[in-house]
């Protein structure tokens, strides 16, 4: 039976059912088969004319490279798993998008597996679905303190970054340093004269705002100030409302430390409705410096983050690990910084 010729409908028909191969993007290219595998598998010992002659033939003919075939070549999938508790929270989608954003430079794809809730089976079932899925690395993003738990097992033989999680030193971790920030949001406030801050911390269970409460609560006392009862939040702007009510119900209350933006946006939307006005009465501070921030009225003085920054590094320290790189520093810890705005200013004369 004789082969139909390469330019016959019946090739072409037959192409398009099983999908162009390595041969006829380099037919289409006019370069040899090794050329595209080249490309198709990220090296670049090819010129950038070649290169980019042959990604065109590959999108015109609808070529996708074999992930399976690669990896059994090559031992690597080009996937990271990310395991992430909330998707919903400003940091993490930040974070998040500069993860994805930096793997693809790097020609590594991302698999997102969101855990509902931070408890030791669903974060287990997560990083176990992921193994399942053929990663070369995981990072973890889950905030809370489960992953210092001896029942929580990250997979071994796998390379795994932990973000801003953990108190762990056998896996690379990038952190934010959440204790500078909150220092210098409390401080800030005391310098203004104000007697004490009030503190709307995060929930119970997460890393970072436990943190932010202890350094609060240390620079209040290294101040000698007197540290107030602390109001119990989770993140939302509902949480910062109710509490603001209740704030602007004492009249002695002159200062205020949300341990995130978006409480605090609560916080000056209850005593707006309170007739506290800000910062003539209370004067207030958050912590992200979400993007909306400086839109808030009054701008929100807030504590600023490198979620960008965080996101790439995870990434870089992840794929030292799968590449066998030599990486001197594990770890990096990413600085914060106050944003001054005009939230913020002395207290009333009393």
């Amino acid at each position: 039976m004789t082969e139909p010729l390469a330019d016959s409908p019946s090739a072409r028909a037959a192409t398009r059912k099983r999908g162009p191969s390595l041969g006829d993007v380099a037919a289409h290219a006019g370069v040899s088969t090794q050329t595209v595998s080249r490309v198709a598998n990220g090296l670049t010992n090819v010129e950038d004319s070649t290169r980019q002659r042959v990604l065109a033939s590959m999108q015109e003919l609808g070529y996708r490279p074999n992930r399976a075939a690669r990896a059994l070549r090559s031992g690597r999938f080009r996937n990271i798993g990310v395991v992430m508790f909330t998707l919903s929270s400003y940091g993490n989608m930040r974070t998040l998008d500069a993860i994805a954003v930096s793997a693809a430079k790097a020609g590594y794809s991302i698999t997102v597996v969101p855990v509902e809730r931070p408890t030791q089976q669903d974060v287990s079932v997560a990083l176990g679905r992921l193994v399942e899925q053929s990663v070369d690395g995981i990072i973890v993003v889950i905030e809370a303190h489960i992953i210092d738990r001896a029942d929580v097992e990250l997979p071994a033989g796998l390379s795994v970054v932990v973000v801003d999680s953990t108190e762990r030193s056998d896996y690379p971790q990038v952190d934010t340093d959440q204790a500078e920030g909150a220092r210098q949001a409390t401080q800030h406030l005391l310098d203004l004269g104000h007697r004490t801050v009030w503190h709307i911390a995060g929930p119970a269970e997460s890393y970072s705002a436990g943190r932010r409460q202890a350094s609060w609560r240390r620079t209040l006392e290294e101040a000698g100030a007197p540290v107030p009862d602390v109001l119990p939040g989770d993140w939302s702007t509902g949480a910062g409302y109710r509490h603001g009510l209740e704030i602007a119900s004492h009249p002695e209350i002159t200062a205020v430390f949300a341990a995130n933006d978006q409480m605090a946006l609560g916080v000056l939307r209850a005593l707006h409705e309170a007739g506290r006005r800000v910062p003539e009465d209370v004067s207030v501070v958050g912590f992200d410096d979400m993007a909306e921030s400086d839109s808030f009225w009054p701008p929100l003085t807030t504590v600023h983050q490198e979620f960008e920054a965080i996101g790439r590094r995870a990434v870089e320290l992840l794929l030292a690990e799968i590449e066998s790189r030599p990486e001197p520093v594990r770890s990096s810890v990413m600085a914060t910084h106050l944003v001054v705005r005009a939230s913020t200013a002395p207290p009333p004369a009393r």
